[in-house]
């Protein structure tokens, strides 16, 4: 899977979670919640949507390094290496 189709997929469990968010304005190295209303329930769904949607498993204790987009993608990206 690519960088690409990671961001995709990350993109759209956001927009599932938090559909008032503006996506378009997204700076990829800030946190979610530092951009759009986005709770910690609201990161649980989104980390548990991820872990369903991919079919990998995320430590809770690796969580915060999914606190961005990029962060996302560097967590990520090599587990489909």
């Amino acid at each position: 899977m690519t960088s690409d189709e990671l961001k995709n997929i990350i993109l759209e469990i956001i927009r599932e979670i938090a559909p008032e968010a503006d996506l378009s304005q997204l700076d990829p190295d800030i946190r979610f919640r530092d951009q759009f209303e986005f709770s910690s329930v609201d990161f649980l769904n989104f980390s548990t949507k991820l872990q369903e949607r991919l079919g990998v498993r995320i430590p809770e204790t690796e969580c915060p390094l999914l606190s961005s987009l990029s962060g996302c993608i560097s967590y990520l990206a090599p587990k489909y290496r």
